[in-house]
């Protein structure tokens, strides 16, 4: 592993570098390390090692050991390289299903995944317009503004829509929702259809058609969605627009193994049964 040296880099850059060494360390190593044995490995001083360490701790990045002054890889960073090998997952097997569904449709299309604050983009494919809205690969976006985000407040864990309504709902245009009470009834009416839009609610002008994608346990594991101008995208997309996306949701579903004649039933959404 290289060295980090102040000779060619900035303090800040310098000390971005640092920290992902140590991280990469502790993640390679299945016995916790101590910060002599981290110091000697990337070539640098306790003392340095110790600040990053404070930090990644209080981040929740890494654990001290109890009783030891060794340190391990922590459940944020374990979440954070599960939900990245799990973006991969599904921009890999989806990546086919929405290029079909962009070809016959023309919209941009966009797979997302839930994190702990929002949704983030995985995978996208430009479409056929030659103007047209757009959200970039690692993009998050807000759970309360966007189709994305109201599909994950209706199919994920209750819990998250509890804790999305407790807190301070901005308003990112004058459309936005921001009542928690309409946030419900909005979520409930998701629930219902199987499908969301959010017209100008993120930007305004702007519209996405969004669908869930469920695991082989059943739960929420992404969405499937249409990006486009509400001239195109109305709030109410017609009825052929939204099965076309339920059915590449279906697709990509079944494609991760689920059975989703169970998962149709379980949420009372025929179509996605078919």
């Amino acid at each position: 592993m290289p060295r980090v040296t102040a000779k060619s880099r900035g303090d800040g850059v310098q000390a971005v570098i640092l920290t992902l060494r140590i991280l990469e360390h502790l993640a390679a190593e299945e016995d916790p390390v101590g910060v002599t044995a981290l110091a000697q490995k990337l070539g640098t001083t306790k003392s340095r090692i110790y600040r990053h360490l404070r930090t990644l701790v209080q981040e929740g990045y890494i654990v001290q050991v109890d009783g030891s002054e060794k340190y391990r890889a922590g459940s944020r960073l374990v979440s954070l390289g599960q939900a990245a090998s799990e973006g991969f997952h599904l921009a890999s097997i989806g990546r086919p299903i929405i290029r079909t569904l962009r070809d016959e449709l023309g919209h941009f299309t966009v797979l997302s995944q839930p994190e702990r604050e929002g949704m983030r983009v995985v995978a996208t494919l430009s479409g056929k317009s030659a103007v047209e809205t757009q959200v970039k690969p690692g993009s998050l976006l807000g759970f309360h503004y966007t189709a994305q985000g109201h599909v994950a407040l209706a199919f994920g864990d209750k819990s998250l829509l509890d804790a999305v309504c407790r807190s301070k709902l901005e308003a990112m245009t004058p459309y936005t929702i921001t009542s928690a009470r309409a946030l419900r009834a909005e979520v409930d009416r998701v629930r219902r259809q199987g499908w969301a839009t959010a017209p100008n609610e993120a930007l305004v002008g702007s519209n996405t058609l969004a669908a869930p994608i469920f695991a082989a346990n059943g739960e929420l594991y992404g969405t499937v969605g249409l990006v486009g101008s509400v001239q195109y995208i109305p709030k109410q997309p017609s009825k052929a627009v939204i099965l076309r996306i339920i059915a590449a949701a279906r697709q990509i579903s079944r494609a991760l193994g689920t059975d989703m004649k169970r998962i149709g039933a379980a949420i009372g959404i025929p179509a996605y049964a078919a």
